[in-house]
C-alpha cells in the first residue's frame, strides 16, 4: 500500500468515482484489485471524517431526504439459507439542499426506524437554521423529525401514486405515474416548495457514479465496509471536486462551505493514514484561517 504513487492513488479514485468498477479500474491503472479495495478502505475513511469535520454550521432555506437500495453479498430474498449480519438489503439516506445541491449528511444503515432517526438527528445538528424539509412517506420520518427538530421546522410528506398493472409486477420499473398527495405535518412550508425531485435525481447521480449501486450486474459490494467507504469516497467528491451543472460551481463552494474546486490531489490527504492525518489537519488549520469559520 505505501508504495503506490501519487499518481496512481489518484488515477484510481478518478476511475472509482466515475462508477467504474474495481476489477476495470485494475485493468486501467495496472494496480491489483486487493490493493485497491485497501485503498478504498483508507481513501475512505479519511473523507467521512474530513467530511464530519467540515459540514457544521450550515444555513439551508429547503432540503429532501430520501433513501436508496443497495445489497451487500446477496439480495434480502436469498438469506433464508445463510444468516450473515453483513449481507441483505441496505440502504443510504441522503438529504440534499435544493439551492447550492449540497449533500451534507448522509448514512449508510438498514431501512429501520432507529436508523432514520440517528440520520435526521445528525441532519439537526449541521443546520443551523429553520428549513423546510420535504420527504417520501417513509413512515418513520414523522416521528424522526419530530424528535429531532422539535417545532422548528417546515416538514411535508410527498407521496407518489404510481397505477398498478400485472405485467409490471417484479419488474424494477413503476407503472404509470398517477398522481402526488402531500401531507403537511409540521410548521408551514410553502406549497410551490414540496417536492422530492432533486433527490430523486441524486439517486440518479449515486447509481451512474458507484458501480455497486448498479442494478443487475455482479459489482455489487462484497463486505458493508466497501459499500460504506464507497459511498463516503463519492459524496466527498461530489460535494468538493465535481462542478455541479445547476450552480456552475461545486456544491461546498456554493454553500460557503469552501473557497475553491478541490483536486483530487487534495481529496488524498484525506487518506487516513498517520501522515496524511497531520497533512489535513494543517489543510482544514488553514482554510479556516483564512475564511474565519470555526
Amino acid at each position: 500500500m505505501n508504495t503506490l504513487r501519487q499518481s496512481k492513488k489518484a488515477a484510481i479514485v478518478a476511475g472509482l468515482v466515475e462508477g467504474n468498477s474495481i476489477r476495470s479500474v485494475e485493468r486501467i491503472t495496472g494496480v491489483h484489485r486487493d490493493t485497491i479495495c485497501r485503498f478504498l478502505l483508507r481513501i475512505g475513511s479519511g473523507c467521512a471524517e474530513t467530511h464530519d469535520e467540515l459540514m457544521y454550521g450550515l444555513r439551508f432555506r429547503s432540503m429532501q431526504v430520501d433513501e436508496i437500495w443497495a445489497y451487500v453479498g446477496m439480495k434480502q430474498k436469498q438469506l433464508r439459507w445463510l444468516q450473515d449480519p453483513e449481507f441483505g438489503d441496505w440502504y443510504t439516506f441522503v438529504a440534499i439542499d435544493d439551492d447550492t445541491k449540497l449533500v451534507p449528511s448522509y448514512r449508510v444503515a438498514r431501512r429501520l426506524h432507529s436508523e432514520a432517526q440517528e440520520f435526521i438527528t445528525d441532519l439537526s445538528y449541521r443546520v443551523d437554521t429553520r428549513i423546510q424539509l420535504f420527504s417520501d412517506a417513509f413512515h418513520p420520518y414523522a416521528d424522526c423529525v419530530e424528535m429531532a427538530f422539535g417545532a422548528e421546522v417546515d416538514y411535508a410528506q410527498v407521496q407518489k401514486i404510481y397505477e398498478e398493472h400485472p405485467e409490471l409486477r417484479g419488474r424494477y420499473s413503476p407503472g404509470k405515474y398517477v398522481k402526488s398527495e402531500i401531507k403537511v405535518l409540521i410548521g408551514q412550508p410553502d406549497e410551490e416548495d414540496i417536492s422530492t425531485s432533486y433527490v430523486e435525481r441524486n439517486n440518479l447521480t449515486m447509481r451512474m457514479s458507484m458501480r455497486r449501486f448498479t442494478r443487475l450486474t455482479n459489482a455489487f459490494s462484497k463486505t458493508i465496509a466497501g459499500l460504506r467507504a464507497a459511498v463516503d469516497l463519492h459524496f466527498f467528491h461530489y460535494n468538493f471536486c465535481r462542478i455541479h451543472g445547476t450552480t456552475r460551481s461545486t456544491p461546498a463552494m456554493a454553500a460557503g462551505v469552501t473557497d475553491h474546486v478541490w483536486e483530487v490531489e487534495e481529496l488524498l490527504l484525506c487518506e487516513s493514514s498517520e501522515r496524511a492525518l497531520k497533512a489535513r489537519r494543517c489543510m482544514l488549520d488553514k482554510w479556516r484561517d483564512s475564511s474565519g469559520r470555526r
